[in-house]
């Protein structure tokens, strides 16, 4: 049977992070439940649903920003008690409202993850983790990366407190009190945590994991090793995983996977007869969803999958039908029913337009006083600038909590705007001078009508680094504008990752001087994407990084007054010998640099960029036969006549044209590659080969590998 579910918005609150809701336990089975919110506004609200009206229970005062929202209490007992972290403080409340705890917990950083476990609580700020039992100290942990989530193996089943550690490295790390127990390397920089079943599965030790690039997975955490049980890749390119839950909604008695992404995509999954998952339901929200838990909110007997968004929207996907079948008497009832709602909406509509009207006096009467202070509106955006494996681009998702008007793209890097098929927004280019004012790029996005959320790809050029610039307007008076600022890095292209092939022929640059460790590692960070900003723990670092366009490798080895970096792309470890050459000169710092090419790596980057370049020569030649072959066919009648290839291009063509559409500048940028690389190889001989470069080109033109290989060979 298809899973039927239809939309009911309960309350809006202000905007909110992940994991900041709860659904209270219900007194019965399948009895409405309470809803408990934290928003940024420091408020935590809960609510109930009586007759279609919200009824609040309580509703705290605004504070700080609440970073997440936990249910608590004995173990083997319903989890009643609200627990909330904001800035390094935990509060608990009952379930009535009444505060019950207040610990500061002297952290030096914001609490950003939260699990209770009865009288243990597991936090994480960015780095650190700490557990403490009924408030005190026991166990401490700083991690090497950033830290997104913390989950604890259930103590009344499995007989040891496993704490889990989400890295943005990604690896799950295993703690035993303050040591890592073994690291678990995972597919994409895991977002969320979730015990399986809510209870860990069968064994209670089963973690389910969401990653920022969109995957799921289960893994089981033994007591030595963990155990891989599935995964679910990102095939449809969605957005990120913020939120899971495991909750029953199609009634088979079998818990089903519910997911939220931060594309605002809601996912159900149900498992097939060998425990696998497959997708039953999805459904677009517009917005990022921050929570999803499954239960019954609306009305008794109904179950439901309930969200939370990133503006504050509590919105219901319940399984109460719209039209409700009913004998003559009930249908009075219901039409009275619809009336009373229909009257009550009118007259709250009413109030809201007196109010904004009422303001709107106020802010004009303050804005013309001798003594007004600027009253800028502020606004909140929820941006993300991440590095996409599978196309080698840069997404960048702007998400307001009100509609965007416009957003303005300023690069003083050269870069490419590529199209987004989820994008609706029109946009329009502005010539630029980027030889008197640094500008290479300059776009403007106008959005339609009620558009919170952009996301736009972007591509970069390796070596050449800078700042791109976000302007954001929203659809507000008085006009006002945020700007958000994301670095270009020298090797924009490079993700870390934790394997290399060391059979591989590599380039080596090493550098030695008056450095200190936290020196050499702010110039990796300039240079490279995903290093942590802090320096990790120990005297020496070992970092791996592939190249997501080429799949060359780099490694990077550096202590305190050494930097070894190793790679099979000579093009790389020229960008960082010019690059690190300038930091160093900016710093005062004297460097000695050596390096040692190795030949052979460049026949073998020419033979990684092949397929590539000829695939995209292929594409570009079949594009160009596309009209002058359905001229013929208008001419003919038919395609009988051509041959068997001609027919497939004509048959294929609007698929081509739109893989050609999606992939500007790809065949210049690999022309751009192999020119860098020929000019990269002869200047760590010491000589200029920039006269050459149009031989080279007409070379490509008509390319031949084994050509290509001889020319580099005899230059």
């Amino acid at each position: 049977m298809d899973l039927v579910l239809n939309r009911a918005d309960y309350v809006q609150v202000g905007v909110t992070s992940q994991k900041t809701m709860k659904l209270l336990p219900a007194s019965r089975h399948r009895a409405t439940q309470k809803v408990v919110i934290g928003d940024n506004d420091g408020v935590v609200m809960c609510f109930g649903m009586k007759k279609g009206e919200t009824v609040t229970v309580f509703k705290t005062l605004p504070g700080l920003k609440i970073e997440r929202l936990e249910l608590g209490g004995v173990l083997n007992t319903p989890q009643e008690k609200i627990f909330v972290a904001a800035g390094s403080e935990i509060r608990g409340f009952t379930k009535r409202g009444k505060q019950f705890l207040s610990f500061e917990t002297n952290l030096t950083e914001s609490i950003k993850a939260m699990h209770i476990s009865g009288s243990d609580l597991f936090l994480s700020a960015n780095y650190i983790y700490n557990h403490y039992c009924d408030c005190k100290d026991q166990h401490y942990y700083l991690s090497g990366d950033k830290i997104n989530d913390v989950i604890c193996l259930p103590v009344e089943r499995v007989p040891r407190i496993t704490p889990v550690l989400a890295c943005q490295d990604r690896v799950l790390r295993v703690l035993q009190g303050s040591d890592v127990m073994y690291e678990i390397e995972i597919p994409g920089p895991p977002t969320v945590l979730e015990l399986y079943n809510g209870n860990g599965g069968n064994s209670g030790e089963d973690i389910l994991f969401g990653t920022s690039d969109g995957k799921l997975g289960l893994i089981q955490i033994t007591a030595s090793k963990p155990i891989h049980k599935w995964e679910i890749r990102n095939e449809k390119k969605r957005g990120g995983v913020l939120c899971i839950d495991s909750f029953d909604i199609v009634g088979d008695g079998v818990k089903d996977l519910l997911v939220g992404r931060d594309d605002g995509i809601v996912e159900v999954y149900s498992f097939d007869n060998a425990n696998e998952p497959v997708l039953r339901y999805d459904q677009v929200l517009s917005e990022s969803v921050t929570f999803i838990q499954g239960g019954c909110v609306g009305k008794d007997g109904y179950d439901e999958i309930v969200v939370a968004t990133y503006s504050g929207w509590v919105t219901g996907l319940t399984t109460e039908p719209i039209h409700k079948e009913s004998g003559p008497g009930e249908e009075v009832k219901i039409n009275q029913e619809m009336q009373n709602k229909i009257s009550s909406l009118r007259s709250e509509l009413e109030h809201l337009q007196c109010k904004v009207l009422q303001e709107r006096e106020n802010y004009q009467k303050s804005s013309q006083s001798s003594k007004a202070k600027s009253a800028v509106p502020s606004f909140s955006i929820n941006d993300k600038f991440t590095l996409n494996k599978d196309d080698a681009s840069y997404s960048l998702v702007l998400e307001v909590q009100t509609a965007i008007d416009n957003v303005l793209i300023q690069s003083d890097v050269p870069i490419d705007l590529l199209d987004v098929d989820k994008n609706s927004a029109v946009v329009s280019f502005s010539s630029c001078d980027s030889e008197s004012n640094d500008n290479f790029v300059l776009a403007t996005y106008r959005c339609q009508a009620n558009t919170t959320r952009l996301e736009l790809k972007i591509r970069s050029i390796e070596g050449q680094y800078g700042t791109l610039q976000a302007y954001v307007t929203p659809r507000i008076q008085p006009k006002s504008c945020q700007v958000r600022q994301y670095q270009i890095k020298p090797l924009s292209l490079h993700q870390r990752t934790h394997f290399i092939d060391h059979g591989r022929p590599m380039n080596t640059l090493t550098l030695t001087g008056q450095f200190s460790f936290a020196e050499v590692h702010s110039w990796v960070v300039f240079c490279l994407p995903e290093v942590p900003e802090k320096p990790p723990a120990g005297e020496c670092v070992t970092f791996y990084f592939q190249n997501t366009f080429l799949d060359t490798q780099l490694e990077s080895v550096y202590r305190k007054g050494e930097g070894v970096f190793k790679s099979d792309n000579i093009s790389t470890i020229s960008i960082l010998k010019d690059v690190l050459s300038k930091e160093a000169t900016k710093r005062k710092i004297n460097l000695n640099i050596s390096y040692e090419i190795n030949e052979v790596s460049v026949k073998h980057t020419l033979k990684l960029i092949h397929p590539k370049l000829e695939y995209q020569l292929l594409l570009a030649k079949k594009v160009q036969l596309i009209d002058a072959l359905k001229e013929l066919q208008v001419h003919e009648g038919n395609t009988n006549f051509l041959i068997p290839e001609y027919r497939c291009i004509l048959e294929e063509a609007d698929h081509l044209q739109e893989e050609y559409k999606k992939q500007p500048a790809h065949l210049e940028r690999l022309y751009g590659m192999i020119t860098d690389l020929f000019i990269d190889k002869f200047k760590f001989k010491g000589t200029n080969v920039k006269t050459k470069v149009p031989l080279l080109l007409e070379i490509l033109d008509s390319y031949d590998q084994n050509a290509l290989i001889a020319f580099f060979d005899a230059a």
